[in-house]
């Protein structure tokens, strides 16, 4: 049998049935939320949606399913602020750890294809780093689609990058150790910001973490077809983030979007997170391959019995606990900091 005539026989069949019991707990509450289907809505409507942030926070309501997150978590302190984007002023939230400064700085991108979700929906993940790497996090809004098409976000992702390089230690950080990271398209966002300082000659990353990100325009990948039902996010809403985003046709081989095909020489050290039930798990593991091939220094884990967006769920996902110590381990070494000791 080909690969061909394996992945017809996958199709319709729901792939999230293999997901790990506290990922399938998430999904089943997520469910219970009633969420339109993304691709079935007008972009007003997409946005007014249930997220799974919201079914992991139902979920630590529930008997048996009290948060799990280090005490340090809870210590880290937040302001909301405005920062420069390309064409006015967007919003940014920006996270401390305790303890007395200068900290690392990492500039963080949330997800939603560029269209959906806000600071509030991804703000466990910026967080939870803030804590687990100690070091201040900016995580940083952007314009989206389709108000403001490619490539209006990305030129703010690099705005919001010129910004913190030059507000570093008014911040409270350390000029010289500024990370970049993101999850999905904030993740496409994320590794374009390391490109784009390379050639520009801007101060370029120290490090990157790109949590399944979005990464080629190739919507027939193994893990597209595989996950073509998958849940939270499906080959169906790629294909509609990416209608909302692209100008005309010709911007799926834009370099932005399509980010193997780019030059991806001399960008700084990368840690990659892929899931296995998510349509962009080969865009992640592609990209990582690319970025190996390129000279960069590369370490990927995929998390198999996970889906898109696990990472923040690390209150109620062990897997979601496992990718964000081994992104902070590899931030901290990239900063030049010892890794938290952390009780078994």
């Amino acid at each position: 049998m080909t690969i061909a005539d394996t992945l017809k026989g996958m199709i319709g069949l729901d792939p999230t049935a293999h997901a790990d019991a506290d990922m399938k707990a998430v999904l089943d509450t997520f469910k219970s939320l009633n969420p339109k289907p993304i691709e079935e809505c007008t972009v007003a409507e997409a946005r007014q949606q249930p997220t799974p942030a919201d079914a992991v926070k139902k979920l630590m309501t529930q008997a048996g399913h009290a948060a799990r997150l280090p005490l340090e978590v809870e210590a880290v302190q937040s302001e909301d602020i405005q920062i420069p984007g390309a064409a006015g002023s967007n919003p940014a939230r920006v996270y401390r750890p305790a303890g007395e400064g200068p900290f690392p700085l990492i500039l963080y991108f949330h997800g939603g294809g560029w269209v959906i979700a806000d600071l509030d929906v991804y703000d466990a993940t910026p967080r939870s780093m803030a804590a687990q790497s100690n070091a201040i996090v900016v995580s940083a809004h952007y314009r989206q689609a389709p108000e403001h098409k490619l490539p209006a976000a990305h030129e703010d992702a690099f705005a919001a990058w010129r910004w913190i390089v030059e507000s570093a230690a008014s911040l409270g950080g350390d000029p010289r150790r500024i990370a970049v990271m993101g999850e999905s398209a904030g993740a496409n966002l994320a590794v374009n910001v390391s490109i784009h300082a390379r050639d520009s000659g801007v101060q370029t990353p120290l490090h990157q973490a790109l949590i399944y990100p979005v990464a080629s325009n190739n919507i027939v990948s193994i893990s597209y077809e595989e996950n073509r039902n998958a849940k939270p996010l499906n080959k169906k809403m790629m294909l509609w983030f990416v209608q909302n985003v692209i100008n005309d046709e010709g911007d799926l081989s834009n370099r932005l979007i399509d980010v193997v095909s780019a030059d991806l020489s001399n960008l700084p050290p990368t840690v990659v997170v892929t899931a296995g039930i998510d349509p962009l798990r080969s865009d992640g593991q592609k990209l990582a391959e690319k970025l190996r091939h390129a000279g960069v220094a590369v370490e990927h884990r995929n998390y198999q019995g996970a889906t898109h967006e696990f990472f923040g769920m690390a209150a109620v996902v062990q897997a979601a606990r496992d990718a964000q110590t081994f992104v902070s381990l590899a931030q901290r070494q990239a900063f030049g900091g010892v890794p938290l000791e952390r009780a078994p």
